[in-house]
């Protein structure tokens, strides 16, 4: 925990700094949900394409972030949390001439949640 998945656009690969906006992220998961550094782990998902309305792809690029976290933080601190990630992934996002359509949310994992590290 947290359990942080990143699905994105193929188009936002060449001005995604990933490594950069993980760290940064991990950080804020720290400081936001009191959170410990080394639970923190994120999956970058390329999408193999996307598609907006009726536009082609390439023009626009979505991101969604999903966070699952143990039960027990407060809605306050689950907005703090993805209006800071929105605002770092405008930081390490850089537009190539498209339109960024990006989301957040935080999931409370279900109690049946166990992981294993071996």
């Amino acid at each position: 925990m947290p359990q942080i998945t990143v699905d994105y656009s193929p188009a936002a690969d060449a001005g995604f700094d990933r490594e950069g906006f993980a760290r940064a992220l991990h950080t804020a998961v720290v400081e936001i949900a009191a959170a410990r550094p080394e639970a923190c782990k994120t999956l970058f998902r390329a999408a193999d394409a996307s598609a907006y309305g009726y536009d082609q792809e390439g023009a626009h690029v979505i991101v969604h972030i999903t966070f699952g976290l143990l039960a027990g933080r407060s809605e306050e601190t689950k907005a703090k949390l993805t209006e800071t990630t929105l605002d770092l992934l405008r930081d390490h996002l850089k537009s190539d001439g498209f339109v960024l359509h990006a989301s957040a949310e935080v999931r409370d994992l279900d109690p049946s949640y166990r992981k294993y590290e071996g």
